[in-house]
């Protein structure tokens, strides 16, 4: 195919509300040796996504940026040392990495400014140029859509349950927070790796879907507001060898109380919103808790993740697709949180 010389592409000029998305046209550039072009098929979108567009992120964002960190294409051409390199051909099925510049170990502050749709421009765009370091191969058995969904949710899930000091093991139990991305990918992983999952929602028919993926407990955290005490219920008192935190401020109270000693918490979101926090650093040391922040991961683990995925054959959770050209439509969706596992945008007609 011929190489395209413009690409439509998604910006936010303002950052007072994401109906400033604005779609235009720009030039796309040289590529640099060690770069590649790719043809973005399909863009998941995150709850990061909304905070950009609101200018309520905590982590820097450039002015005008092309939003959106995680996508799924192929590869259409390849800078000179890329091709010689051997490692990739036009046509392959790739991710990128969420920070283009993490390819194994902690982050740092230089890698965190390679995020991808605040730091620097993101991937709703035709055609992303991308530094062949920051890929991985597509499993075969997914479809773009599915794959897109990958980069972000699901290697924090598998960076929180498999990537600290106390590894997910099998027989251990984990708790998932409501049933958003990360979470939803934390509950499949976790079956996948052999343990017991209890997952929390406002939403008996979210639970229905949880149980259906292989949660063995479901508790409706509306209808039982004490949900660190139904836990404790569930596992005779003991608590949970993992929490997926994506609650925050709101929810941590009651995630200390639902650890077991020695557990690990992993801190992901706060879509919770605030609360009391302070009695939580005399509950933390008195039970030993390990509290992780988690800064999405590594292309290494990303490709650890792939390898789990890919021998399972597990498929990711979609809730609903929409049309390039419906972008604010498909913000305004995951904005009502209605939905259950991701919401995706088709950026490609082919």
């Amino acid at each position: 195919m011929s190489i395209p010389q413009k690409t439509r592409e998604y910006r936010l000029p303002k950052v007072d509300g994401f109906h400033n998305l604005t779609l235009t046209e720009a030039p796309i550039p040289t590529l640099k040796a060690t770069e590649v072009l790719v043809k973005v098929h399909a863009v998941s979108l995150q709850y990061r996504d909304l905070d950009v567009a609101r200018n309520t992120y905590p982590q820097s964002q450039k002015e005008n940026p092309v939003p959106g960190s995680d996508c799924a294409g192929e590869i259409v051409a390849l800078g000179s040392e890329a091709a010689e390199a051997g490692h990739w051909r036009v046509g392959d099925r790739v991710c990128s990495n969420f920070a283009v510049d993490h390819i194994y170990g902690e982050a740092t502050e230089e890698i965190k400014a390679s995020g991808l749709g605040a730091p620097i421009d993101g991937v709703l765009t035709e055609y992303k140029v991308l530094p062949a370091h920051a890929l991985v191969r597509i499993p075969e058995h997914l479809s773009y859509e599915e794959a897109s969904t990958l980069p972000c949710a699901a290697v924090t899930a598998y960076n929180a349950l498999l990537g600290g000091p106390n590894p997910l093991k099998g027989g251990d139990t984990v708790l998932v927070q409501g049933t958003g991305g990360v979470s939803i990918f934390g509950l499949q992983l976790a079956v996948a790796s052999g343990a017991t999952v209890i997952a929390t929602s406002s939403s008996d028919e979210k639970l229905k879907i949880a149980k259906s993926l292989g949660a063995a407990y479901t508790i409706n955290y509306k209808k039982t507001p004490n949900w660190d005490e139904e836990v404790l219920k569930i596992t005779n008192g003991k608590g949970v060898d993992h929490i997926v935190e994506v609650g925050g401020p709101a929810t941590l109270i009651q995630s200390v109380n639902a650890i077991r000693y020695g557990g690990t918490i992993s801190i992901i979101g706060y879509v919770a919103g605030q609360g009391d926090v302070s009695k939580l650093p005399v509950k933390i040391l008195s039970k030993a808790v390990v509290v992780r922040g988690i800064l999405i991961g590594s292309r290494t683990q990303f490709e650890n993740m792939n390898r789990l995925i890919s021998a399972v054959k597990m498929k990711p959770v979609i809730d609903k697709v929409f049309a390039f050209e419906y972008l604010r439509d498909a913000y305004e969706y995951l904005a009502s949180q209605k939905h259950v596992g991701k919401v995706v945008v088709k950026v490609s007609k082919d």
